[in-house]
């Protein structure tokens, strides 16, 4: 490790929630080097750090970053991650998830790092046969996007192994939120996620739509664990930390261990911003779990993670903030 303040590669950092890890570095005296093509990144995002342009496709950049920044730890935000588009390009997928990946793992291990905090996601899990889902729970995944994540996993394990590389993986459930600034937030396009196609909903004046009320569930829609994007970002300091102190690899959920539905989402929201929201019932979408829900006691217990925005009220009010903003 060097003398001065560690410094952290983060790749994907002008993404959702790269932007907000870079900026919690910052806060906490790292250095910090990002790394992003802007595919679905934005400059603006990021706040600070020495910004490159570029993607883990160039072996070469990848060789002159490691040979010019004293980097003691990488984190790993630059995955595809759109559920319905990985079924539909399974290749796209595993060339940029996974084998640009090995591009990086590779050029690491030849700069001797070994140090890697991946971006995982619930996905791993598949269908879950029992909830809430904790890291020992089957691992079958029902979509590409979810079987690129988990080889990585894999490979990251075999590459502790041969190679000594410690690595932390940290399984995402529904990420939420914006920063209290109110500076940085959610800005995908297309966007996916419920909360942020509520607000947008909200200030267009158009329905959202609501995908299968015919769930065995309370109310017939899905039920999800939502986290917000600033606690994930410090479930990953907690998660350097560890590595900086010689820790070994692990793998934790991350998620509120609560479970919304789709309509109480709705519901939450329409309290939020107060305003009428008109929501439309269309058929189910294909691979969608009726619930998921972490069991993240193991980050809390271990990590010493402890999630400040555990209401969902507070996760909505950060995102309707930042979605004004912008509007």
């Amino acid at each position: 490790m060097s003398a001065s303040n560690p410094t952290v590669l983060v790749i994907g950092g002008a993404g959702y929630i790269g932007s907000h890890m870079v900026r919690e570095l910052i806060e906490k005296n790292y250095s910090v080097v990002v790394l992003d093509n802007f595919s679905t990144g934005h400059r603006q995002l990021v706040t600070g750090g020495q910004l490159i342009e570029g993607g883990l496709g160039n072996v070469d950049l990848l060789r002159d970053i490691f040979s010019k920044y004293p980097i003691d730890a990488v984190m790993h935000f630059a995955a595809f991650s759109l559920v319905g588009e990985s079924v539909q390009a399974p290749l796209k997928y595993y060339r940029n998830n996974v084998a640009e990946t090995i591009n990086l793992i590779e050029t690491m291990i030849g700069h001797g790092i070994k140090r890697f905090i991946f971006s995982s996601t619930a996905a791993v899990y598949g269908e879950p046969e029992k909830i809430p889902i904790a890291e020992n729970h089957p691992l079958n995944p029902t979509n590409p996007y979810g079987s690129t994540k988990l080889t990585v996993e894999r490979m990251l394990a075999d590459c502790d192994t041969a190679h000594g590389l410690k690595s932390i993986s940290l399984r995402y459930f529904n990420a939420a939120g914006a920063h209290p600034s109110g500076m940085i937030g959610e800005m995908h396009e297309p966007e996916s996620h419920l909360i942020p196609l509520v607000l947008r909903a909200v200030l267009s004046h158009v329905p959202i739509k609501i995908f299968g009320s015919d769930y065995p569930t309370p109310d017939g829609t899905c039920i999800r664990d939502y986290v917000h994007v600033c606690d994930l970002a410090q479930a990953h300091l907690l998660a350097l930390q560890t590595l900086l102190e010689g820790g070994g690899s692990q793998v934790f959920n991350l998620g509120n261990s609560v479970g919304f539905s789709v309509r109480q989402v709705i519901e939450l929201a329409r309290q939020v911003t107060g305003r009428a929201i008109e929501a439309v019932e269309h058929d189910r979408r294909p691979g969608d779990p009726a619930v998921l829900v972490a069991d993240s006691s193991k980050a809390r217990r271990i990590l010493g993670w402890s999630p400040v925005y555990e209401n969902l009220e507070a996760i909505i009010e950060s995102a309707w903030r930042w979605h004004r903003s912008q509007h």
